[in-house]
This record gives structure tokens, C-alpha cells and sequence, in this order.
């Protein structure tokens, strides 16, 4: 009697290892999918489909899904994992990227930046004039973060998995305006400055990535930072989030002479209410 039960405890036990043993492999076999499918355009590009726009990647519904639990679950274990970040954000936000074109489309600025689709890459900005440019300059500033916090715009993906060729834009643009956002919300990019950031990009656009990573980032902190985002720089990222014109739709290639203070106060967005430092990029 005793032998029996000793080996029905012991099946119980070798069913449970297997049941998690499986969720592993499945959990593993999502992030391999999303790496395998965001490295290689040519599986489904060069085969039956010649693709929206270059590098564009089509995808079913069910393929999708994949790529998001996958490249989220990548996501959070590394939050640095831009790779895994954007094919999140291009799975998730097609509902927040219609917003997005529809309130760019009805702003003149936005509209312009519709039809002629800057880029903001190191190959289209001229650092030398923006060096020149007055310390206060949007242009100088903006130059000034990259410097002191050691990023580059051309470190941004190419867009994947959206399938318009307008949404698609959309996203890149709000990529390549990132680092943009920092220079205005006066945000490094350590942890805490990514997370006020994020506040206010939830705010502003709505799109699950932003979020996900507004939820989930302040886990990272620690108590004194955490104090710092609960009581000061989360409630004024998200009032300015919401308040603000949209961030897209001006065309900031053409405004780097002018002040980082006018256009805050053009965008409707309120200076930060703390001064962070752009040491320790990946403290928290």
C-alpha cells in the first residue's frame, strides 16, 4: 500500500515537471520564432510576396499573436532588447498607429511630414551645423543628449510587420522621434528618464507597447527613484502626455534653430519638474 502510494506521488510529481518543462520549450520556441521572423525578411518577401514597402515582412493574424507573446515575454526579461521592444510595438498598435496618421493628416505640419517622410538618421542630419548652433537651440540640445548619453538615431529598427505602408511610417517616425522627446521632456536615458518618458508616450499615443512599458518598468526602480516617478515626474509626464499637441506632426528637421523653450511651449508641454542626471544610464 505504501509502494503504490510512493509511486503515485512520484508520477504526480514527474507530470507537474513535464507540464512546466513544456511551458518552458513553448515559451522559448515563441522567442525563437520572433527572432528567426525579425532577422529574415526573405521567407516571406522573395517568395509569393513582393511586399508593401522594403524590408516589409507579411504576416497572418495567428503570426502576429506569436510574435507578440514572444518578443514580449524577450521584452521583459530585457527591457534593452530594442530588437524585441519594436516587433512588440508593430504587433500591437495598428489601432493606435490609425490614431496617430488620422490626428497627423489633420495637423498642416503633420500632414507635410505625411507627405514627405523625413527620416532623422545620422546620413540626413549635419552634426557640424548643429554643433554651431546657440546652447538653448533645439538643435544644440538635441545634439547635447546624444553626447552625454552616448545614443545614436540610427540605432532605431526599421519597421517590419505593420502592414500599410502609411502605418508603417507612422511607426517609424515615432521611433526616430524618441530620442526627440527625451531632448523635450529634459528625460536621459537611464531607467527612470525611460520611464517618465514611456508615461508620457502612453499618454500621448495610446499604443500597448508604451503601456506595457509604463507598467512594468517601474519594477526596475528602486524605492528613492520610484518615489521620484509617483510623486513628481509620472503625474506630469502623463498631464503633458495628454494635454500636448501631437509629437508627430512637427517637423523638427526644420526646427533646429529655434529655442527648446519655444517649442515646449508650442507643443503645450510643461518643463520637467526635476532635473535628472544623464550618469548611470542603466542604474535604477
Amino acid at each position: 500500500m505504501y509502494a503504490c502510494a510512493l509511486a503515485f506521488t512520484m508520477l504526480l510529481h514527474v507530470g507537474k515537471l513535464q507540464r512546466l518543462n513544456q511551458r518552458r520549450c513553448d515559451l522559448i520556441a515563441k522567442v525563437v520564432v520572433v527572432q528567426q521572423l525579425s532577422r529574415s525578411s526573405s521567407v516571406f518577401t522573395h517568395s509569393c510576396y513582393d511586399g508593401l514597402y522594403p524590408g516589409h515582412i507579411p504576416t497572418t493574424p495567428i503570426q502576429k499573436a506569436l510574435l507578440a507573446v514572444g518578443s514580449g515575454v524577450a521584452a521583459l526579461q530585457n527591457p534593452y532588447r530594442h530588437d524585441m521592444v519594436a516587433v512588440l510595438g508593430e504587433t500591437t498598435g495598428r489601432l493606435a498607429l490609425i490614431n496617430l496618421r488620422d490626428r497627423m493628416r489633420n495637423d498642416p505640419e503633420g500632414y507635410t511630414v505625411l507627405t514627405e517622410r523625413p527620416r532623422i538618421r545620422l546620413s540626413t542630419l549635419d552634426l557640424t551645423k548643429l554643433a554651431s548652433l546657440p546652447d538653448g537651440s533645439f538643435g544644440r540640445e538635441y545634439l547635447r543628449f546624444l553626447e552625454d548619453n552616448r545614443v545614436t538615431p540610427d540605432t532605431r529598427a526599421d519597421v517590419k510587420f505593420v502592414d500599410n505602408e502609411e502605418l508603417a511610417y507612422v511607426m517609424q517616425r515615432y521611433r526616430e522621434v524618441h530620442d526627440l522627446l527625451h531632448t523635450l521632456l529634459g528625460m536621459p536615458t537611464n531607467m527612470l528618464g525611460e520611464v517618465a518618458v514611456k508615461w508620457f508616450e502612453a499618454a500621448q499615443t495610446g499604443l500597448p507597447m508604451c503601456a506595457l512599458g509604463a507598467v512594468l518598468g517601474p519594477l526596475k526602480l528602486n524605492a528613492s527613484r520610484l518615489q521620484k516617478l509617483f510623486t513628481a515626474l509620472g503625474p506630469w509626464a502623463v498631464q503633458n502626455g495628454r494635454k500636448a499637441r501631437c509629437v508627430l506632426s512637427i517637423f523638427y528637421e526644420k526646427r533646429w534653430e529655434q529655442s527648446l523653450e519655444d517649442i515646449r511651449q508650442e507643443l503645450n508641454i510643461d518643463p520637467p519638474p526635476l532635473i535628472l542626471s544623464a550618469s548611470n544610464k542603466r542604474s535604477t
